[in-house]
């Protein structure tokens, strides 16, 4: 296998010496220096043990490593489905809606159960809505202008994906008027998501129509590979919380970043230090 090693920061004399220690430990053919901030083990030999001490110790120096038995490339994928709330930005939309309200608190309690798959998601989302009822609609445009950025490494993966031609599609549990707003910011192919109830400029505490759960997240990604004619193995899905497993168990790539631990456990790659970017070191 192949052992990818890489981390925020620039590989120092330290690590450089954990690096050579695993490769003697996986009696890895070679390092291969992708960039300053990471390397590929190759051919390396691991038994379960030895990739969970490796894991282990690589997490507590904050350096993402990942394990992979073959060979992957960009070109093998079509699609990049991803979360939004956490995932390709840094927060969850309706905490800081709710922030408004003076109510952030009690609401992040309730995503934060729903994300550890402590709590199922429609009924976290209709209580975490339900809140909200009463709030002036204009503090939505508040939170996207205000607060809303970005996950590290999202603009550089999303330039490379797109140039290589891959289909991008934004499947979230949070709401179209963040979706919509990042589609045409980012030139996204497909959004799907929640539509908030608003009356006389206020929001209800509802949602119109179905609520986009773990079940609606995976089935748009069939729908989505469907109408490009492509099978989901073709897809890369990233996600961060429970309700994304779904979604993450047909794809021929999962991605998890800055995952809640149930996440981490299930998906081929773990992300949990470097950015979103991080994806394209492990495809070349």
């Amino acid at each position: 296998m192949n052992i990818t090693l890489q981390a925020l920061r620039t590989f120092d004399q330290n690590d450089m010496a954990l690096i050579q220690r695993i490769a003697d430990q996986s009696q890895a053919s070679d390092i291969l220096k992708i960039s300053p901030q990471a390397v590929r083990l190759q051919q390396a030999t691991c038994t379960a043990e030895l990739q969970q001490q490796i894991s282990a110790e690589c997490f507590a120096t904050q350096i993402d490593s990942n394990f992979a038995t073959s060979a992957r490339k960009l070109s093998d994928f079509k699609l990049v489905a991803m979360d939004m709330d956490s995932t390709l930005i840094t927060i969850e939309c309706i905490d800081e809606i709710a922030d408004m309200q003076g109510l952030k608190a009690q609401v992040s309690e309730i995503t934060e159960a729903a994300m550890r798959g402590e709590l199922e998601f429609q009924e976290s989302l209709t209580r975490r809505v339900a809140l909200l009822k009463g709030l002036d609609a204009s503090a939505l445009q508040k939170v996207y202008d205000e607060r809303l950025q970005l996950s590290l490494g999202a603009d550089k993966m999303l330039k490379a994906i797109q140039q290589a031609g891959l289909k991008t599609l934004l499947v979230s549990g949070g709401f179209t008027f963040f979706t919509d707003r990042m589609k045409t910011r980012l030139k996204l192919d497909y959004t799907h998501a929640n539509v908030l109830e608003i009356a006389d400029g206020k929001l209800t505490g509802k949602v119109v129509g179905g609520i986009v759960d773990a079940d609606e997240k995976q089935r748009t990604v069939e729908r989505v590979c469907a109408e490009m004619g492509i099978a989901t193995s073709q897809a890369i899905v990233m996600g961060d919380g429970a309700n994304d497993l779904k979604m993450m168990k047909i794809a021929g790539m999962s991605v998890a970043f800055r995952a809640k631990p149930v996440v981490r456990a299930q998906a081929d790659v773990a992300l949990n230090f470097v950015g979103l970017d991080g994806v394209l070191n492990l495809l070349n």
